[in-house]
């Protein structure tokens, strides 16, 4: 039976991996093993993964330090031993079968005689705050959607923390990129190198799975999003503007590879875009945060389509701000 290795980079996890660590013990018609990469143990994550490596397939890799969620992938998958790799963030919530049917789409694409990717959106898990009513719930439906809506020459964008490829396309594109250490586009960009060696990517919606370490205010959205958008920036220094470039109807592109814009209530997509550029002037990270806190004051009292819309002009200014701030570097 083929094996699968199921990758986890994790940094101060000791209250969230139970949950993935219990739901892989849990899985069903695989075989399978657990490699959790500590990048610097600030919390003794250690001896939570030290406990299921009593009676389970799972073992840890730690850094005496941190050195980044792409080195932590890199050394997760230099020590695995399955045909399967499977990268899973250390907030995910997989179902009794994710790991047979991640193995399951690569045995078929090899029985074709082919090489695939595997993409597993995830559905954010929101406690009800402001926030997720007025915009986080609604913005994870929309990205979702327009993931199992993407052509097949865009489908990298959204590799992500619940991806999967064998081992011999992982060798042969090459580890992560270590240069990307601020948050985001380290898996956008392996995403777009396994594109252009010319491995197809599909978003399959039965290894979807919950995620539940999502952005709780409008501050922690638009903090991710500004230094998204300086990652942006790497990325285009490496590959150029094209493969990111963005398309009409997605301002909010400038704050990753993924991120679906919102409706602009009413306002013409180019005037929105106009009142964003305008918005990012002059942020720096430390506005992003004063200006995002604001919003979330006010959000309790606003109505949900005004709040929506505020707290989207913060967090795509945000992302902008952080691609503009980058570029000046």
């Amino acid at each position: 039976m083929t094996r699968g290795s199921v990758v986890i980079p994790s940094r101060g996890g000791a209250q969230r991996l139970p949950r993935i660590l219990d739901a892989l013990v849990a899985q069903q018609g695989s075989v399978w093993e657990a490699v959790v990469v500590l990048d610097g143990d600030i919390d003794d994550s250690a001896a939570v993964v030290a406990r299921y490596a009593v009676d389970h397939p799972v073992r840890a890799v730690v850094f005496p330090e941190n050195q980044g969620r792409a080195a932590a992938l890199n050394s997760g998958f230099a020590t695995a031993e399955g045909d399967v790799l499977i990268r899973a963030d250390d907030d995910l919530a997989p179902g009794v079968d994710y790991v047979a049917r991640h193995v399951a789409h690569h045995e078929a694409a090899w029985a074709r005689g082919e090489e695939v990717g595997i993409v597993g959106m995830c559905w954010d898990v929101f406690p009800a705050t402001p926030y997720s009513r007025a915009y986080g719930e609604a913005a994870d439906r929309r990205i979702r959607a327009t993931a199992y809506q993407a052509p097949a020459d865009q489908t990298w964008r959204y590799w992500c923390g619940n991806v999967s490829t064998s081992r011999a396309t992982y060798d042969r594109i090459g580890p992560y990129d270590e240069a990307f250490r601020a948050y985001g586009m380290e898996d956008i960009d392996w995403g777009y190198r396994l594109h252009r060696g010319g491995v197809p990517v599909r978003i399959e919606a039965d290894v979807a799975c919950a995620h539940h370490s999502t952005a709780m205010t409008t501050a922690e959205r638009a903090t991710r999003a500004f230094s998204s958008g300086a990652s942006r920036r790497a990325f285009e220094r490496k590959h150029g503007a094209g493969p990111l470039a963005a398309t009409s109807g997605d301002s909010a592109m400038a704050s990753g590879g993924a991120v679906a814009a919102p409706s602009q209530g009413g306002l013409p997509q180019e005037a929105w875009s106009a009142l964003v550029r305008t918005t990012a002037r002059g942020l720096t990270a430390a506005r992003v945060r004063q200006y995002a806190g604001l919003v979330d004051r006010v959000l309790p009292v606003l109505p949900r389509p005004i709040g929506e819309k505020a707290v989207a002009l913060v967090v795509e200014s945000a992302g902008l701000a952080g691609l503009s701030s980058s570029s000046r570097d």
